[in-house]
């Protein structure tokens, strides 16, 4: 597995096979042992149950895409869920679909062009959506029955990465991110996961006209001087960025113009 991930470099196909494969079993076993009334804190109005529902309709959505191999905009979602009538059923529906998941992505070619609504316009773009979505979804169910959450600090960064590298083109369903602009400031996101597994940094500009996604610093350069600066483990930063956690959390090293992290945060919310 490749140690780093930059935008527009993503991790080997295989990896988001893999790993969709492992974390939707691991959501369905979560899932499967609670009640599915459970409310699911980081999901408002939401239950296990409905969550559950989310995801494997979603990657069955997904699948449908991929085989199709769209090229345009979808006008509908409807696909044949084949959604169990009891909720009780709901994680086992979610680990029946793998399979099926699984020979999707396998029979793809990930370098397909096809219509995706973020920044890849291929069809790798959906399987590494796939697995964010899932693993995401798979700590927001863990938290929501009191369990502890672990996340690959390489997928985590690489996760990262996905959110930003595509978060400019999210405003069809997130419309404050259309609102997301500024004068120039520049937010710069550090991994510093132990033992230097991940080391990356991704940097923010907000322009009058909207924001993006700075290129990489080069060998030879030294950090990039920012208005705000949030340091902190690659799984930290994933969750920061989908809202499930706070940069006022001791987890996360923070300098700079709060006011500029607080505009962020806002518009980034969905």
């Amino acid at each position: 597995m490749e140690t780093t991930s930059r935008a527009g470099h993503p991790l080997p196909y295989d990896t988001y096979r893999e790993a969709v494969e492992r974390e939707t079993l691991r959501f369905a076993e979560v899932v499967g042992a609670a009640d599915p009334a459970t409310v699911v804190p980081s999901c408002p109005d939401w239950t296990l149950a409905d969550l559950t529902r989310h995801v494997g309709a979603l990657q069955r959505w997904f699948c449908t895409l991929l085989t199709q191999l769209v090229q345009e905009p979808p006008r509908s979602r409807d696909v044949d869920l084949g959604l169990p009538e009891r909720v009780e059923e709901y994680a086992d529906w979610v680990a029946a679909g793998v399979p099926g998941v699984v020979a999707v992505l396998r029979a793809t070619d990930p370098h397909a062009a096809m219509w995706a609504w973020g920044e890849d316009q291929y069809a790798r773009f959906w399987a590494r959506r796939m697995l964010f979505e899932t693993l995401v979804h798979r700590v927001d169910a863990e938290r929501a029955v009191g369990r502890e959450s672990d996340i690959d600090p390489v997928l985590a960064a690489d996760g990262v990465d996905e959110f930003l590298v595509n978060l400019r083109y999210a405003g069809l369903f997130a419309p404050a991110v259309a609102q997301l602009r500024g004068t120039g400031e520049t937010i710069a996101f550090r991994c510093a996961d132990p033992a230097g597994s991940v080391s990356e940094e991704w940097r923010m500009r907000l322009e009058p006209t909207g924001f993006h996604l700075l290129p990489p610093a080069g060998p030879d350069e030294g950090p990039t001087e920012a208005q705000a600066v949030v340091r902190g483990q690659a799984a930290d930063l994933l969750l920061l960025l989908y809202g499930r956690r706070s940069y006022k959390e001791t987890a996360f090293g923070i300098s700079g113009d709060l006011t500029v992290l607080d505009h962020w945060f806002t518009h980034t919310a969905f």
